[in-house]
């Protein structure tokens, strides 16, 4: 049978058969309980401590870390006046069995040279790899040792996203494989205004990590 004249003529959802339109229903129905999940587990988390948040801390923890973590950086009586970029080298296998290894990769200037003049860069293109150094920083001290339960996690997350930029970047083409990764931070202060007599200095400051083993589960786009 053909379809219905009148139910066409209607547009939009409404122009679906009965059975699509119960599916409609209930995928607008899935999104709408996650996104009153996510905004009610991102307001949990930056309410003060109350009976929900003492009873169910670690499950909105859980939700929140690392990709949604919010801070007030941006309002704070002294915001960030620092440039940091996230760099990382790597040692690969290559597929004759040797091993080299590589030069630093600036993964921050890479993901400004991707939003640059563009107009609606994405959440990940401006905010996954500096939030992840964030993260690290936060959870470890300036000797690089783990201060909290969420180091690890820190730790993994880290490595995790500068393996999938490497590989993405094609240092693995032709059959090589990243066995280890060195991240490094490249800190400069942003130069005061003109009419600023503020003094600061202009050498860069680097913080280089360990050389962290990749293990096989991370390589070729895994996430474990």
């Amino acid at each position: 049978r053909g379809p219905d004249p009148a139910r066409a003529a209607r547009g939009g959802v409404a122009a679906l058969s009965p059975r699509y339109q119960v599916c409609a229903a209930l995928a607008l129905a899935v999104v709408a309980v996650a996104v009153c999940l996510h905004v009610g587990m991102v307001f949990l988390h930056v309410a003060p401590s109350n009976t929900v948040t003492k009873a169910h801390g670690k499950a909105i923890d859980d939700w929140i870390y690392p990709e949604f973590e919010q801070n007030w950086k941006l309002f704070a009586p002294n915001p960030l006046q620092q440039n940091i970029s996230v760099q990382v080298r790597a040692q690969v296998r290559t597929a004759d069995g040797g091993s080299r290894t590589t030069g630093w990769y600036d993964l921050s200037a890479q993901d400004g040279r991707a939003i640059d003049g563009n107009l609606v860069p994405s959440h990940t293109q401006q905010n996954e790899l500096r939030r992840a150094w964030d993260f690290f920083t936060a959870t470890h001290d300036n000797d690089n040792r783990s201060v909290g339960v969420r180091g690890a996690l820190a730790e993994t997350y880290l490595r995790r996203i500068v393996v999938l930029r490497l590989e993405r970047g094609g240092l693995t083409a032709g059959g090589g494989v990243v066995e280890r990764v060195q991240v490094r931070s490249r800190t400069t202060n942003v130069t005061p205004p003109k009419w600023s007599t503020e003094k600061v200095s202009t050498s860069p400051v680097y913080r280089e990590l360990s050389w962290w083993s990749v293990p096989d589960g991370v390589t070729e786009g895994g996430t474990r």
